[in-house]
């Protein structure tokens, strides 16, 4: 007997590959890309407060594990500026807008091996 493959169902959509992936600081310090979201957030919003709104997160959770990565990490991620209005609120350091970049990079580079890796793993 010879095994057949079965037809796909109508409407089946392809298998796509998800990954999930982190950097790890100090053994249990982890950078993923929720928190890179958020970074890129705080960038664009100029508010950590706004940034963690957004994504529905804690504001005391968020702002405790970026205080715990800077001191782990080594790094600034984040500068604070007092006051409201343009001048007051969050900015990603020079640092942190370099770590952020070099996480993309890195994620970037990942997502292509993967996919690449994917296609010919599954191929006809």
């Amino acid at each position: 007997m010879v095994a057949r493959r079965a037809a796909p169902a109508s409407g089946a959509k392809a298998p796509v590959p998800k990954m999930k992936i982190w950097v790890v600081f100090g053994g249990r310090v982890k950078f993923g890309d929720g928190r890179a979201d958020l970074l890129e957030r705080v960038e664009r919003l100029g508010s950590f407060k706004k940034a963690v709104a957004e994504l529905g997160m804690s504001y005391r959770a968020a702002w405790g594990y970026f205080r715990e990565l800077e001191r782990v990490a080594g790094i600034r991620l984040l500068e604070r500026q007092a006051g409201g209005g343009p001048a007051g609120g969050s900015r990603l350091t020079a640092e942190g807008k370099h770590f952020l970049a070099r996480y993309r990079r890195f994620r970037r580079g990942l997502d292509a091996h993967v996919a690449d890796h994917f296609a010919r793993s599954f191929r006809e």
